[in-house]
């Protein structure tokens, strides 16, 4: 990924400051929520969703990892619904504004190819695509090891992949114009396809009355793993899974169980 940032006034918020210092969205963890939040993405339906399919599978699952947890938005609901939650992600940003929401709940910088927290849950998802940052069958296999050595036995995992290469629209443009806690933002993008993984260009102007108004570009690639590529990946790192619709209109969600 890759960043530019053109400004027309001199940083002096924290916005402003993270935003001069981007590479990257996932460096401006504020701008990533309001981007989200603004075009209406419903974290709550999401993640009760999710807890569904967890407690179906484990009614007594008491605990939840969230990797790739990005700011905490799926976690601020997880809590409600799990006696402890925690929260794991690349991007340090996320991570800093993530505590600043959830005092309470402990979070971690990881990789999600290969950490080691010390304990296991009777939970762990990985969401809203964050699994196809990822690159290459190898580090797909060695993704859901890692995950699957963090649950317990009789444990789920959940997956939200990234678009599927039948799914795939190659040459998509998509464009938002949002307004969220006094800030107005528009994003476009547009997405390639190249062998097995796709590239989002996207342009974002951010504006806040009385602080200026900023141009920041960003680079998204994210693999394109077949199905069968995943159902294989889940099997051997020992977890029987299937892919289930999560309503959000998304490519649905992987559901596995480590046998207990």
């Amino acid at each position: 990924m890759s960043g530019d940032v053109r400004m027309t006034t001199a940083p002096t918020t924290e916005w402003g400051r993270a935003l001069a210092a981007a590479h990257t969205i996932y460096d401006v963890a504020p701008l990533y929520e309001a981007i989200y939040l603004g075009r209406g993405k419903d974290y709550a339906t999401e993640a009760a969703t999710v807890v569904g399919l967890v407690k179906e599978r484990n009614p007594g699952a008491s605990d939840l990892l969230d990797v790739g947890c990005g700011p905490g938005t799926h976690l601020h609901h997880f809590a409600r619904a799990f006696d402890r939650v925690e929260g794991a992600d690349l991007a340090e940003p996320m991570i800093r504004h993530a505590r600043r929401r959830l005092p309470e709940v402990p979070f971690h910088r990881a990789d999600m190819r290969d950490f080691d927290l010390g304990r296991r849950f009777d939970a762990v998802t990985c969401l809203f695509s964050a699994v196809g940052n990822i690159r290459g069958v190898d580090e797909l296999r060695a993704t859901l090891r890692c995950l699957r050595r963090h649950l317990r036995p009789g444990g789920v995992l959940v997956v939200e992949p990234w678009w599927f290469p039948d799914t795939f629209v190659d040459g998509h443009v998509g464009g938002d114009v949002v307004e969220f806690e006094g800030t107005r933002l528009s994003r476009v993008s547009y997405t390639v396809g190249e062998g097995d993984i796709s590239r989002m260009t996207v342009h974002y102007v951010v504006a806040r009355t009385g602080e200026g108004i900023w141009h920041f570009t960003d680079e998204h690639v994210m693999a394109l793993f077949p199905r069968e590529t995943y159902l294989t990946a889940f099997q051997e790192a020992g977890l029987d899974a299937e892919l289930l619709d999560l309503g959000n209109g998304g490519p649905g969600a992987f559901v596995g169980t480590l046998p207990g």
